[in-house]
C-alpha cells in the first residue's frame, strides 16, 4: 500500500469507519434508539473528514511528483475514487436511518429483505482493503458483483411493495420501505465504483465490470486460459465509432522468439454495438478470404445480445500508421509506403471490380451526419440570401439539389472498398515492406471515389500548420490524387472528377464535427459549400467537369 503521509492508514480507517457505519445502521433498522442515531450521525462527520484528508493527500502526492511511477499513480487515483464512494455509502446509511422516522410501525421493515441486503454490503465492504493491498482481481470482481446482487434484491422487494400497495393499506409505510431499499441499492452502485477502481489499479485502465466480463469471455474464446494478472491491458482512446478499444499483451513476452498465443503476441480488443462488431467481423473474414493477410485475423468473438454489445479479439498489426509516417518518417520510407499502398489498392480494385452503373450516396451520407455537425457548429447551416445580383441558396436546398444531381452521375463500376479510408487506418510495416488495413466496419462494394475522398480529406484535416510539415502533407495529397486520376483513366471512368467533387464536399463537411478549431473547421465548411455550388451551377456534360485541384491543399 501507500506510505505517503499515512495515506494507507487513512484509507484503512475510512474502510473501518464505513463498515462500522453499515453495522450500526443495520442495528438501528433492527432496533431504533436515540443513542444509536446520534452515534451514526456523528460518525458521518468523521467519515467526511477522513475522505477530505485522503483526497488532499492524493492530490498533493500527484502534484508534488512529476516522475511518479505509473502503477503508484494508478493506485492513488483508485484510492481517491474509492474514498469518494465510501463516503457516499456513509451518507446513504444516514439517509436510511432518517427514513426510519417515517415508519408508523418500526417492525414493519422486518417484512422485507433488509437483512439480506446488509449481509451483502457488510461482506463486500470487509474485503475492500485486502483487495487493494493484494491487487486481488477475484476480490475486485466480487465487490463489483455485489451491485448485481443488491439490484436483484431491490427489484424483488420493489415488486413486493407494489403488490402490497394494490391493497390500499399501509401506503406511508410502504413508501418509506421503498426509499430505504432505494438507498441500499445506491450503496451497491458505490461498491461497484470501488470494485472498478480496484480493477483500474490492477490493469492500469478504466474498464467497467460488464466490459471486463466481455473481455474475459472473448479471451476465453481465443484460447487464453491464464490469469488476468498475466496480461497487460492498454486502452486506446480517441475512437469516434463509439467502441472501446484496447491492446492486450501477456506480461514479459517482449523479445521472446518462440511461438506465442494470440494474447502473448499482442492483440487488439474491441467492444461496442453488437451490429457494428458483427459487421466488422464479417468484413474481416471477407477480406482475409479474398486477400489473406491484408487485415487483422480474428482470434475471438463474443456476443451479449441482452446488452446489444459484442466484442472481439483481433491480431495486433506491427508497424506504423500512415498519418504518423507523414509526420515523422524520412522521405525514403514514406515514398516506399505510398508506392506499396498504390500497388496494393490497384490490386484490390482490379480484383474486385464489378461493372455498374452504381448510384452513389455521398449526399445521403452528408445529410445523415448533418445533425452532428450542427451540434458542434450550429452556424454551418446558412440561410438563403443575395450577394450582389446573385442568389445564394440555403445549405439545405443546396444539399437537396446536389442529391438529385448525384443520381444522374452513377459510377461506371464498383470495387470492394475499405469504407473508412483515413490515413490512420493504413498500417505500413517497414520490416517486410507491407501495407495492411484496420477498422473495416464499413467495407463493402461501392465507388472507389469514396475511399479516395476520405483519404484526401484525412490528410487535409491533420491539425498541423507548420509549413514544412504542411508541404509534406500536401505532397502526399498530390500523389494520391494523381494515382486516383491514373486509375480512372485506365478504366475509362470519365465522370470521376464530378463524383469526387461531391465526395470531397461530403468529407469536408462531415469532418467539421470533429474540429473545434473554428477557423480550420470554417475552412473545411467553405470548401464543402464551394464544391457543392460548383456542381449545382454546372450545366455542361459531366464527362467534362473539372475539379479544381487546389481545393485539396491548405
Amino acid at each position: 500500500m501507500l506510505t505517503f503521509e499515512g495515506l494507507d492508514e487513512n484509507f484503512k480507517f475510512l474502510i473501518i469507519e464505513v463498515l462500522n457505519q453499515v453495522k450500526a445502521t443495520r442495528e438501528f433498522v433492527r432496533s431504533p434508539s436515540r443513542s444509536l442515531f446520534r452515534k451514526i450521525t456523528s460518525r458521518d462527520d468523521y467519515i467526511d473528514n477522513l475522505k477530505t484528508v485522503i483526497e488532499n493527500k492524493c492530490y498533493s502526492r500527484i502534484n508534488s511528483s512529476k516522475d511518479l511511477d505509473k502503477n503508484l499513480l494508478n493506485k492513488i487515483r483508485a484510492i481517491q475514487v474509492s474514498s469518494v464512494n465510501l463516503e457516499r455509502i456513509g451518507d446513504y446509511c444516514v439517509n436510511i436511518v432518517n427514513q426510519m422516522a417515517y415508519l408508523e410501525d418500526k417492525s414493519f421493515v422486518h417484512r422485507f429483505e433488509c437483512e439480506e441486503a446488509f449481509d451483502i454490503i457488510e461482506e463486500t465492504t470487509t474485503i475492500i482493503e485486502e483487495a487493494f493491498s493484494k491487487d486481488d482481481m477475484p476480490m475486485a470482481l466480487a465487490i463489483c458483483k455485489s451491485e448485481y446482487r443488491l439490484d436483484s434484491l431491490y427489484k424483488d422487494n420493489f415488486n413486493h411493495i407494489l403488490a402490497e400497495m394494490g391493497s390500499g393499506k399501509n401506503i406511508p409505510n410502504l413508501v418509506t420501505i421503498l426509499f430505504i431499499f432505494r438507498y441500499l441499492e445506491r450503496i451497491g452502485d458505490s461498491l461497484l465504483n470501488v470494485g472498478e477502481a480496484i480493477i483500474f489499479s490492477i490493469l492500469g485502465e478504466r474498464i467497467k465490470i460488464e466490459q471486463f466480463e466481455s473481455l474475459q469471455q472473448t479471451l476465453s474464446v481465443s484460447g487464453f486460459d491464464g490469469s488476468f494478472s498475466d496480461i497487460d491491458f492498454q486502452g486506446i482512446w480517441g475512437s469516434r465509432s463509439g467502441c472501446r478499444i484496447g491492446r492486450i499483451q501477456a506480461k514479459g513476452t517482449n523479445g521472446r522468439a518462440e511461438p506465442l498465443t494470440p494474447v502473448a503476441q499482442g492483440s487488439i480488443y474491441k467492444e461496442g454495438n453488437l451490429d457494428k462488431i458483427r459487421q466488422e467481423r464479417e468484413n474481416l473474414q471477407t477480406w482475409n478470404k479474398n486477400f489473406p493477410g491484408m487485415v487483422p485475423e480474428v482470434f475471438g468473438f463474443h456476443e451479449m445480445p441482452e446488452e446489444n454489445k459484442g466484442s472481439m479479439l483481433v491480431e495486433f498489426l506491427p508497424g506504423c500508421t500512415l498519418d504518423t509516417m507523414i509526420l515523422t518518417s524520412d522521405d525514403a520510407d514514406l515514398e516506399n509506403a505510398l508506392f506499396i499502398l498504390e500497388q496494393t489498392l490497384r490490386h484490390i480494385w482490379n480484383s474486385t471490380k464489378k461493372p455498374g452503373p452504381l448510384t452513389t450516396t455521398f449526399m445521403k451520407q452528408l445529410k445523415s451526419r448533418q445533425s452532428g455537425v450542427l451540434q458542434v457548429h450550429p452556424e454551418f447551416n446558412r440561410n438563403a440570401r443575395q450577394l450582389g445580383g446573385t442568389d445564394i441558396i440555403s445549405t439545405e436546398a443546396l444539399i437537396t439539389e446536389c442529391l438529385t444531381i448525384e443520381e444522374s452521375i452513377p459510377a461506371p463500376f464498383s470495387v470492394f472498398i475499405h469504407g473508412d479510408f483515413n490515413c490512420n487506418n493504413v498500417v505500413y510495416a517497414n520490416v517486410d515492406e507491407r501495407i495492411r488495413f484496420i477498422d473495416l466496419y464499413r467495407s463493402r462494394d461501392f465507388d472507389y471515389i469514396q475511399d479516395v475522398s476520405v483519404f484526401l480529406v484525412s490528410g487535409f484535416r491533420m491539425p498541423v500548420f507548420d509549413r514544412p510539415i504542411r508541404n509534406k502533407i500536401n505532397a502526399v495529397i498530390t500523389r494520391f490524387y494523381h494515382f486516383a486520376e491514373e486509375f480512372a483513366n485506365e478504366h475509362g471512368d470519365i465522370t470521376w472528377q464530378a463524383r469526387l467533387a461531391l465526395a470531397l464536399a461530403r468529407s469536408f463537411y462531415t469532418s467539421t464535427r470533429f474540429e473545434f478549431n473554428y477557423s480550420f473547421a470554417k475552412e473545411m465548411f467553405n470548401r464543402s459549400m464551394f464544391l457543392l455550388e460548383k456542381v449545382n451551377r454546372y450545366s455542361g456534360n459531366w464527362n467534362n467537369f473539372i475539379l479544381p485541384e487546389d481545393i485539396l491543399y491548405y
